[in-house]
């Protein structure tokens, strides 16, 4: 996008509005990194904290776009208006998202009251982009009641989308790995529900036996800590996707009355704060590297005239 000046306040009036090309120019502004993005973050703050963000995260082939497309379904008829950030991976030629999930959600295509956005992994890791706590703000702020984070869904990596959502859902397939697959994907401590989808398939019973027994066996069994449902569906048939509404609501009633969604927004500000602070760093370390002084720096620790660590201590006086 253009460095031209940006209007900020006329452009976060028109999205919070609803009009999708200022959604998609603000959103564009965040993945571009432009200069005025402190400027609509500050116009943004006032109107953020109402969406409830609810993160899909599963491997490839489980179904998570068919899930998310039957739950903007299931949402619409609530009359709520849903949003869809749909982390794709990134193109190895052109850095950008491969907008696989855009081509299976042509359901909502002309629907105003749904926005759909891809968004390139561009090589960050834990399944989402870098860019991911900003757009999930510029969606809040535009009214939207839910906020559908897909991840990339690369097997045993996308655990992070836990730390950006109120509500995680973990799906599974038949024959797609047995519960200590599961334990080592590290799933069964970020699900608040799972979601075993092509449960027409043979194995299904015994996935959720599989599931059921493993959360058994966790600190999850523990009275008075959420013990995720393992629900079967049918994705593309719509089957089973009210009751997957129905676990959502109960989790929502729950992290509510006991200050756990409180605390759950409380730490992903915190994360976001952090990855600001240490890319200003990241910044400011470059510019020290083109002053040569990392490369003295790791000379000298390369001949063991020092090391790494009053290396770092010289750095970091630099920074103060």
């Amino acid at each position: 996008m253009s460095r031209r000046q940006v209007d900020v306040p006329a452009l976060v009036e028109a999205a919070r509005a609803g009009a999708p090309r200022a959604v998609a120019r603000l959103i564009s502004l965040v993945e571009d990194a432009h200069p005025a993005l402190r400027e609509v973050m500050t116009a943004l703050a006032p109107h953020t904290g109402h969406a409830h963000i609810i993160g899909l995260t599963g491997s490839p082939g489980v179904g998570k776009s068919t899930m998310t497309n039957a739950l903007v379904t299931a949402f619409r008829k609530q009359g709520k208006r849903v949003a869809v950030l749909a982390v794709d991976p990134s193109s190895p030629f052109s850095g950008g998202a491969l907008l696989g999930d855009r081509v299976r959600m042509q359901d909502h295509a002309l629907d105003p009251e749904v926005y759909i956005r891809s968004l390139a992994s561009r090589g960050h890791l834990g399944g989402l982009s870098s860019a991911t706590p900003q757009a999930l703000r510029v969606l809040d702020a535009a009214g939207c009641d839910v906020v559908l984070v897909e991840t990339v869904g690369v097997g045993q990596s996308e655990v992070e989308v836990v730390g950006m959502a109120d509500t995680t859902l973990v799906l599974l397939a038949p024959g797609m790995g047995d519960g200590i697959q599961a334990a080592k994907a590290g799933i069964l401590e970020i699900g608040d529900i799972f979601v075993v989808n092509k449960a027409d398939r043979d194995g299904a019973d015994a996935t959720v036996r599989d599931i059921r027994h493993m959360i058994s066996l966790g600190d999850r069994a523990q009275p008075g800590l959420w013990r995720p449902p393992v629900l079967k569906t049918k994705a593309d048939r719509m089957e089973g996707i009210e009751e997957v509404l129905e676990g959502i609501e109960k989790h929502i009633a729950w992290t509510s009355e006991n200050g756990e969604l409180k605390r759950r927004r409380k730490a992903r500000a915190a994360d976001e704060i952090e990855a600001i602070v240490l890319s200003e760093l990241r910044s400011r370390i470059g510019d020290l590297r083109g002053r040569h002084s990392i490369d003295e720096l790791a000379e000298q620790v390369a001949l063991g005239q020092s090391d790494p660590y009053r290396a770092s201590d010289s750095i970091l006086a630099d920074l103060v």
